[in-house]
């Protein structure tokens, strides 16, 4: 038999919030039947689950702003959710609570090539944008290896970023302004239409706050000219150390791609087993991807720099992609690299550290270490141009004790990655999956601090509540001595 929520433990009536919600998105925009509510329980990161108590669909700003007026009346905590692409556990609901999912609202409002502006709904995917200028000469920039997927929305909350971010920045770079809704129902916009503005930087401010001062409900994004040409190199190496060496000196000489990774034996055999590009070399211990644009004076310039600093640092072989459908190819194994471990794990856990460029022979070696130490295998994908890792733990969720054991092993990663100069996040965001580790790169004054700005535009606590921050209820000693789980209220997968 099909059930409803109709009043809760905390004493909420969610039948008659519910038809609140109805009276301003109409009933099919309003999910509130247990079994619908699975759909919504997690984002990317899986293996942490909670139900909310309703989900509601909005398409415009004024149906959003009448949705959240519906929850600071009646003190309900809501979190916003683009397409559930996340990876730190930023759109995970809490308990109680309401679902706002912005996956209607995805209309491209505007283009303006003239200004290179673009404005577009929050549900718009990444990848669309490109798609919808790409005829008249340009293109978006940040470009998470989920862009056929993620939204807008979710890049400006987790302030994304992607393979191009070394040259051209992540989201905050390229967001000139924002229509927001705060938590309390009101609608403002910050930032404008042109690059720099007077006043504070609240869009600056806004990107990267995880949903935790409002919700953007139009963005305004800078778009840029597509280059007028494009090499994209494979350099494959014979250890992870000679790599990153060359990593380290095509920077030292002056060069910034467009982007640079590096995937190692074990990714690169993951995803010719399951993408087959028959691009990358299977016995290579690393291999570099190196994109370079510009002028074609300035590409082929550089590109034939940067082979011959491949070559210094024993790069076995280099090939040269310049056709943009080989190109094309080269990119794919890269951008499969995470489904490609469902191939060969039934579960992983990706940590998203950030080191300086000078530490990555060290880090990797540490890294390895750690993997024997702990006893799981960890695979490593990263943006090696801006020292930004996602070393991917490969275990079973099925088998009692593994997931603990494996979020040991992220934390002693990311505790390296402060050790060494670094951040415990370059683009997934903090969310769930990493409060407990902002003591470590924070001071508890720093700490407090920006629990003054959150308190300013969000003080009842109702905007995606218990994200980003520790607390002692969620990472204390004392709830850890008591058995209590880190994600306290949250269901385990």
């Amino acid at each position: 038999m099909v059930t409803l929520a109709t009043v809760s433990a905390s004493g909420r009536d969610w039948r008659s919030i519910g038809r609140e919600f109805e009276a301003i998105v109409g009933k099919t925009n309003v999910v509130q039947r247990r079994e619908e509510l699975l759909v919504y329980e997690c984002d990317g990161l899986t293996s942490y689950r909670q139900r909310p108590a309703v989900v509601v669909l909005p398409r415009t700003t004024e149906q959003v702003a009448a949705i959240v007026k519906v929850c600071d009346r009646h003190d309900v905590p809501f979190v916003a959710r683009g397409a559930g692409t996340g990876l730190s556990g930023g759109a995970l609901p809490v308990e109680d609570c309401v679902l706002i999912v912005t996956a209607l609202m995805k209309q491209i409002l505007e283009i303006d090539f003239e200004n290179q502006r673009v404005v577009v709904q929050p549900g718009v995917i990444n990848n669309w944008v490109t798609q919808a200028v790409s005829g008249a000469g340009f293109y978006y920039a940040p470009d998470p290896s989920s862009q056929i997927i993620c939204s807008i929305g979710g890049n400006v909350a987790e302030n994304s970023g992607g393979v191009h971010c070394l040259k051209y920045g992540v989201t905050t770079n390229h967001v000139l302004g924002l229509k927001l809704v705060m938590p309390d129902g009101a609608i403002v916009e910050v930032g404008c239409r042109i690059p720099e503005t007077p006043g504070y930087d609240l869009t600056g401010l806004f990107v990267g706050s995880e949903g935790t001062l409002g919700i953007a409900t139009e963005i305004t994004l800078r778009i840029l000219k597509a280059p007028e040409a494009i090499h994209v190199l494979l350099a494959d190496f014979t250890s992870v150390e000679a790599a990153g060496q060359a990593v380290s000196d095509i920077i030292s000489a002056g060069i910034i791609p467009g982007g640079m990774e590096m995937m190692d034996n074990f990714s690169i055999n993951a995803v010719e087993d399951v993408v087959g590009t028959n691009c990358y070399p299977r016995d290579a211990d690393a291999i570099l991807l190196i994109e370079l644009d510009g002028l074609e004076v300035e590409v082929a310039t550089n590109s034939q720099r940067v082979e011959a600093i491949c070559q210094q640092n024993g790069a076995r072989s280099i090939r040269t992609a310049t056709d943009p459908q080989e190109r094309l190819m080269l990119w794919k194994g890269r951008k499969a690299a995470f489904a490609a471990m469902g191939r060969i794990s039934p579960d992983y856990y990706v940590q998203d550290g950030v080191i300086p460029r000078t530490k990555l022979q060290y880090v990797l070696r540490e890294i390895e270490a750690l993997s024997e130490k702990h006893g799981y295998r960890v695979a490593n994908v990263f943006h090696a141009g801006d020292g930004n890792l996602h070393p991917l733990i490969l275990y079973n969720n099925a088998i009692p004790g593994q997931l603990e054991a494996v979020e040991a092993l992220g934390g002693d990663i990311l505790k390296l990655c402060v050790e060494v100069g670094g951040s415990i996040s370059g683009e997934h965001g903090i969310g769930a999956d990493k409060r407990c580790y902002m003591p470590e790169m924070f001071s508890e004054t720093d700490l407090e601090t920006m629990q003054w700005v959150r308190q300013v535009f969000n003080p009842k606590g109702l905007a995606n509540p218990g994200k980003i921050f520790p607390t002692p209820r969620t990472c204390g000693e004392a709830a850890r001595a008591n058995g209590q789980e880190q994600f306290s209220g949250v269901d385990r997968f």
